[in-house]
């Protein structure tokens, strides 16, 4: 067509030009498409080990770069000006996704020390450009590991307690017994794959589903008898394998079987199978009473304490030791010298934030269980493993010593099985391999339909409500009016871009996601001050409490008890005044109950005839409670993750459950509630494609927020 041949004529001429350009300095294409992959990251707030090395790297060469083209007399003085245009390009990208997380802002020191990892992405970068290196610059050796950090921090130090029953224990056996098979490491052979980058490959292999298959390890057959069941209870056949898989002497596992599978009672048995004795259970606060159950249950020959607080009351000559996450903290010092042989973290997705408090804690921990004892029993388990991005096992590897402790690389069992390969990442084969190489660590996933043919069906049901009242109004004006802001924000970033022509109609979904992004953080850093994305759903679910505990009502009169779920403490306050004006009796469960109190809550719901609805919060009762007393859960607001919908769920459809399931969805019909129900169940193809081996469409691993917004701004735009 006569008016497209002179864009294609001047588009041949910028790539001509952009090719002459790129043969003056190969590495600069090089540097501009990685740079994009870690700003990427860091928009989706995902910058692990991988990424950050990249960015240190691309930081350093265009240092070194626009050093070298400044002092090249060879290049003209338009190319030079072009050329380090080009490079300030780049460098505008490091210092922004530096000012999105600051802690990288220390990589950009001139001195600061790079990695064996580092310098051989470096040399891999250069040798892709065609760049020819010296010698000592292509062969890169391991330096020596770091000296392991202290358990306990320097800011935490002042936190530690030891209760009066541990300076017992310690009187009555001042020595710890010596661990005889612990030797001093032997040198570490060096390995075909040192000098590649693995665990971008290792996250991909996941990722992309490569192979295919469930995730899980081989594990052995039933054995012929039961030798763990106390008297009269039985292990089910999928716990009795993982079992025989303790007891042949395999230590480190990820037990990632859906919810509701019985992965505690799995724990406590496994503990003692492997006589992993003291074991140090982590867990969240509202399950904490259950597992001391769960272990008088499957092991009565065993002593637990629960440390609540200072832990003043504990028993500190008991097997298994039992904290909650929150207190964990102020417990490292004498739980480090203990001798503990074992660990267990249960819903292990809690430490996926490796910037955290809470997962530095859980890590420093693991480590020095590993410092003093060959071969420990160390368990993560969580039955949602991925919630945004498949870098979310980076710390669950770490704790079980799969990778090296900065997770940068693999550690020693996992190298040498990925050695054994005989592939390297530029193999299409490596990626299949890879995946069954880590699952071959201890990777064990199970779901329902496969090991627990006798539960009943699961059911989402979407039930979709009109808001149309001057509120319900309101609120829909107030979705508009964000829409209109983002899509203002977009057309000033179009317009100030001068150089980028876009057909009409065309949207840039690069500039759609930075102005998500934007208005994402502002709101995060907002609060509840500010009309944002997040107030906006929580007004859309206060909007629908009266309607939730309508249904939840008319539905516990048909069909007997239900699970009502909230996000927000004022939604769960107008149900609990509707159950009440109702009649019904209600049981609570929420973050600020002690833990006797909120187990006393559940015993009634499950229990008591008279209990007819469980007012539940998201949060504090997504995890860990069994409650299969009732067959109905009504979600009166949506979740921002499909993980915590299924946690909830999950609560009501596991083991011991006799009837078939339904939750029931309250959607805001005409609302952004809609978006994020088609988005929440998007994100279930993540963990499908990663864990079970399903062959779905990849899914964007933007977070639920991040979706909604851009969805957002491309309404306001026309586009969807």
């Amino acid at each position: 067509m006569p008016t497209t041949a002179p864009a294609q004529t001047a588009s041949r001429r910028r790539k001509s030009s952009s090719a002459r350009r790129d043969d003056e300095a190969p590495i600069i294409p090089i540097l501009a498409r990685k740079v994009r992959e870690v700003e990427a990251k860091a928009q989706r707030g995902k910058l692990g080990p991988t990424n950050r090395v990249k960015f240190q790297v691309i930081a350093f060469l265009v240092r070194e770069e626009r050093a070298r083209v400044k002092n090249d007399t060879t290049i003209t003085d338009a190319a030079r000006a072009e050329l380090l245009k080009r490079l300030d390009g780049v460098a505008t990208i490091l210092a922004k996704t530096a000012a999105r997380d600051t802690s990288l802002i220390q990589l950009l020191e001139a001195d600061q020390a790079t990695s064996p990892v580092a310098r051989r992405m470096r040399r891999d970068w250069l040798l892709e450009s065609g760049a020819e290196l010296p010698d000592e610059e292509l062969v890169i050796a391991d330096i020596p590991s770091p000296v392991a950090a202290p358990v306990v921090p320097a800011a935490l130090a002042e936190r530690q307690v030891v209760p009066p029953q541990v300076e017992s224990r310690r009187e009555a056996n001042p020595f710890l017994a010596p661990d005889l098979t612990l030797r001093l490491p032997k040198e570490t052979p060096r390995r075909r794959l040192d000098g590649w980058e693995l665990m971008g490959p290792l996250y991909k292999a996941f990722e992309t589903g490569a192979g295919g298959g469930s995730a899980t390890m081989e594990l052995p057959p039933v054995p012929e008898f039961d030798r763990v069941s106390p008297k009269g209870l039985e292990v089910m056949p999928h716990q009795s394998r993982f079992l025989e898989a303790v007891r042949q002497g395999h230590r480190t596992f990820l037990l990632a079987d859906e919810p509701g599978l019985g992965k505690t009672a799995e724990s406590v048995l496994a503990a003692s199978v492997a006589g992993a004795y003291p074991l140090l259970a982590v867990v969240p606060n509202v399950v904490k009473m259950n597992w001391a159950r769960e272990v008088e249950r499957w092991t009565p020959q065993r002593r637990a304490t629960v440390i609540h607080g200072d832990g003043e009351d504990i028993d500190a000559f008991a097997d298994v030791f039992i904290v909650n996450y929150e207190i964990l903290d102020r417990h490292l010092s004498w739980l480090s010298t203990i001798g503990l042989k074992g660990m267990v973290v249960d819903e292990a997705h809690f430490i996926k934030n490796l910037t955290s408090q809470r997962s530095q804690n859980v890590l420093a921990l693991a480590g020095r269980i590993r410092e003093q004892v060959r071969d420990p029993l160390m368990l993560a388990l969580t039955g949602t493993p991925l919630i945004n991005d498949v870098e979310d096992f980076d710390a669950i590897w770490r704790f079980l010593g799969w990778t090296v402790p900065s997770g940068e690389k693999p550690g020693p069992a996992l190298m040498e099985k990925l050695d054994a390969t005989g592939l390297t990442p530029a193999d299409k084969a490596f990626y299949p391999e890879a995946r069954d190489a880590v699952i071959s660590m201890g990777i064990v996933r199970r779901l329902k339909t496969d090991v627990a043919a006798d539960l009943p069906d699961k059911l989402i049901a979407d039930l979709p409500v009109e808001l149309d009242d001057e509120y319900g109004r309101s609120i829909r004006q107030a979705e508009r009016e964000l829409g209109e802001r983002l899509a203002a924000r977009y057309r000033r970033i179009v317009e100030s871009r001068s150089h980028r022509v876009m057909a009409p109609g065309e949207i840039d979904d690069d500039i759609v996601r930075m102005v998500a992004q934007n208005e994402l953080d502002e709101s995060k850093a907002a609060g509840t001050g500010a009309e944002n994305v997040f107030t906006m759903v929580r007004k859309i679910g206060q909007a629908k409490a009266q309607l939730a505990a309508d249904y939840a009502v008319q539905l516990q009169r048909s069909v007997g008890k239900v699970v009502f779920f909230a996000k927000h403490i004022d939604v769960m306050d107008q149900a609990e005044a509707h159950f009440a004006a109702a009649g019904l009796r209600t049981v609570s469960i929420r973050g600020d109950q002690t833990t006797p109190a909120r187990q006393q809550a559940i015993d009634a719901f499950n229990n008591d005839p008279g209990v007819g609805i469980a007012v539940c919060s998201l949060t504090a009762a997504g995890v860990g409670l069994n409650m299969q007393a009732a067959s109905n859960v009504v979600l009166a607001e949506l979740s921002w993750t499909a993980a915590e919908q299924t946690q909830a769920i999950d609560r009501v459809h596991r083991i011991g459950q006799d009837e078939p399931v339904t939750a029931w969805r309250i959607i805001a019909a005409h609302t952004i509630d809609t978006k994020i129900a088609e988005l929440i169940d998007s994100k279930q193809g993540l963990a499908q494609r990663a864990l079970d081996g399903i062959a779905v469409d990849p899914q964007s691993s933007d977070s639920v927020q991040l979706s909604a917004l851009m969805h957002l701004t491309r309404r306001a735009l026309g586009a969807e």
